[in-house]
């Protein structure tokens, strides 16, 4: 192993696809080897400012929630403005468009990165939802590969067959030698035989290292309770200390009470959306493995449920929305969440440990 500063830019072809998470197991197993790491992420486009930032850059009225986690996680001492120096929000792109804004992007991120990779062995970049995120400033994924001379690793994830192809071969003509490989990502089980014995032996022979082909996990897909509240701007009736547990199911509650117990068994760790006058509905949901009830229609429930769900710490949330609507805004949460929340993130950890090909990444970086 050299002294030499080695770093890996980890970006993906759409939104969502685990990049974050990615680079959270990079930088675990790049400690574990005793290498002196950091983090950054060059831009951040439409963050959103959290409820808890400790710091933020003097001339930003954003922070990027991705780089606040990591810095909390990994305990960073480096500046935000340092691990993320560009935040481009809609108020800053129309400043460019109006020519109301001067600022040189690429030499911000180039001096941010100076100050990163001091006393560092190595540092993990995380990159845009996109392979042309952030053009407009010269800050899209080639732009930064060049501008810092990283290699850059792309996350995949696995849509259909031929989009995974199609992504994968299309990831390698924008990035050319500076493309140090790929991770699939979120391959559904009955695809893993397609990935693992055509398109991984096809991409290869065609140049492009494949490091790893991750299954689609259904916890890593999930949505904690909490998102759950703030996505449909819900009210918090009762166990307002559970909002971190982890649906991984959705269900519906509109059926007789005669079957309703057997069609909540079917499916662990649920939200179960019902009305707020279904009483029988909701009992029969609370005696399975359910972690909050949505209640429909601004109905709130009767205070025999609201004490029975408070004692067993499941959270009642109470929404305006219709049954639809409510469904319709849920289920675009699952697999679009951010990776923050840790039993996500040591799950992921020992899935990813399993089955990356260390080994070969290291090589690749100039590590062995």
């Amino acid at each position: 192993m050299t002294n030499a500063i080695h770093a890996v830019y980890v970006t993906s072809t759409h939104t969502f696809s685990g990049k974050s998470a990615l680079c959270i197991g990079l930088l675990h197993h790049f400690q574990s080897l005793n290498l002196r790491t950091g983090y950054m992420k060059p831009v951040s486009v439409s963050s959103k400012m959290p409820s808890h930032v400790p710091e933020k850059p003097k001339s930003a009225s954003y922070v990027d929630e991705d780089t606040l986690s990591l810095k909390e996680q990994f305990a960073f001492k480096d500046p935000l403005a340092d691990m993320c120096p560009v935040t481009l929000s809609d108020h800053l792109v129309e400043g460019i468009l109006k020519g109301e804004v001067e600022i040189d992007f690429q030499q911000t991120v180039s001096d941010a990165f100076q100050n990163i990779k001091r006393d560092r062995d190595m540092v993990v970049l995380e990159g845009g939802a996109s392979l042309r995120e952030a053009w407009l400033v010269d800050l899209s994924p080639p732009h930064i590969a060049e501008l810092l001379g990283v290699k850059i690793l792309v996350v995949v994830p696995y849509g259909s067959d031929l989009q995974v192809l199609d992504d994968i071969i299309t990831s390698k003509v924008r990035f050319g030698q500076n493309l140090l490989g790929v991770v699939i990502n979120r391959v559904p089980k009955h695809r893993l035989n397609f990935v693992n014995n055509l398109a991984k032996p096809y991409i290869e022979n065609h140049g492009i290292a494949c490091f790893a082909v991750i299954p689609k996990d259904r916890l890593l897909m999930s949505v904690s309770v909490g998102e759950i509240v703030d996505g449909l701007g819900g009210e918090v009736l009762c166990a307002s200390d559970h909002l971190d547990e982890l649906v991984e199911n959705l269900m519906v509650g509109a059926m007789s009470v005669d079957s309703a117990l057997r069609y909540f068994r079917r499916k662990p760790n649920k939200a179960v959306i019902t009305g707020g006058d279904r009483a029988d509905i909701q009992l029969a949901a609370l005696e399975t493995s359910t972690k909050c009830l949505v209640l429909t229609g601004n109905m709130r429930p009767n205070p025999i449920i609201l004490g029975r769900a408070e004692a067993m710490g499941v959270p009642i949330i109470l929404t305006q929305l219709d049954t639809m609507a409510t469904v319709d805004n849920i289920e675009i949460f699952f697999g679009k969440t951010r990776f923050h929340q840790k039993r996500k993130v040591n799950d992921f950890i020992q899935l990813f440990n399993k089955q990356m090909d260390f080994a070969r990444l290291e090589a690749a970086l100039g590590l062995r």
